[in-house]
C-alpha cells in the first residue's frame, strides 16, 4: 500500500508542470528600510510552499522534504554584476507517524533551531513562512546592490532520513567544515531507494530584489 502511494505520487509529480516563483508565492525579500539597508539584512519569506498534495504523500509516507536556502549579494556597476557574499541554510520538515505530528527545524552555519511540531501541515507552512532574516547584509558605500534569493526543493529518501536523524542528533556535525550549510551534507553519498522526486527544475524558486544603496 506504502509503495503504491509513492508510485501514485511519483507519477503526479512527473506529470506536473515545472513550478517558478512567478507562478505563485513561494519566494519573496523584503529590504530593509532605505537608512538601514548597510546595517540590515533582508526579510526572506516562503508561504505556501507545501500546497501539493502529493508532496503531503510523501512527507507522510516516510520521506522528510530538504528545503534549501541561498540569498546572495550582488553589486553592479559598469557592464557586469558581481556576486559580493553569499550565505545558505536548510529546513528540514519530517513527519512522525507514531503520534501523526510534523516537525520542522531550521539547519544555518553550525546551529541547529526548532521550527515547533504541530499536527497539521498547514502549522508547518506557517512557521516556514515566518519572515526570516538571514546574517548578510550590503556594505556602507556607493555601489549599487541587490539581493537574488534561491529556494529548492527535494524530498529525501528513505537512507537519506537516517542521516537527517544522524544529523539532527549531532552526530554529523564533526563531519562539516567551513562556511557550507550543514544541511548540504545530509544527501552527500546518500544511496537513494528512489529517484529524488523534487528536483531543481520542478521545485526551484528564484527571486530577485530592487536594486539599492546601503
Amino acid at each position: 500500500m506504502r509503495f503504491a502511494i509513492i508510485l501514485i505520487a511519483a507519477l503526479l509529480m512527473a506529470l506536473a508542470p515545472p513550478l517558478r516563483a512567478q507562478g505563485g508565492t513561494r519566494l519573496d525579500i523584503t529590504l530593509p528600510a532605505p537608512g538601514s539597508r548597510g546595517a540590515e539584512a533582508p526579510l526572506l519569506r516562503s508561504p505556501h510552499v507545501f500546497d501539493d498534495r502529493a508532496m503531503e504523500d510523501l512527507l507522510v509516507n516516510g520521506f522528510p522534504a530538504r528545503l534549501h536556502y541561498r540569498l546572495e549579494l550582488w553589486s553592479t556597476s559598469g557592464w557586469f554584476d558581481h556576486l559580493r557574499d553569499q550565505i545558505e541554510w536548510d529546513v528540514i520538515v519530517r513527519y512522525n507517524a507514531l503520534d501523526h505530528r510534523y516537525t520542522a527545524s531550521r539547519v544555518i552555519g553550525t546551529t541547529i533551531t526548532p521550527l515547533g511540531t504541530y499536527g497539521e501541515l498547514r502549522g508547518v507552512e506557517d512557521a516556514i513562512g515566518q519572515p526570516f532574516q538571514p546574517p548578510l547584509h550590503a556594505p556602507s558605500g556607493h555601489d549599487r546592490y541587490y539581493y537574488n534569493a534561491v529556494l529548492d526543493i527535494e524530498m529525501l529518501s528513505v537512507n537519506d532520513l537516517d542521516e537527517v536523524e544522524r544529523w539532527l542528533r549531532g552526530e554529523l556535525r564533526p563531519a562539516v567544515r567551513g562556511k557550507k550549510s550543514p544541511g548540504t551534507a545530509i544527501t552527500r553519498g546518500a544511496k537513494t531507494l528512489v529517484v529524488r522526486l523534487l528536483g531543481g527544475e520542478e521545485r526551484h524558486y528564484e527571486v530577485r530584489s530592487e536594486m539599492f544603496r546601503p
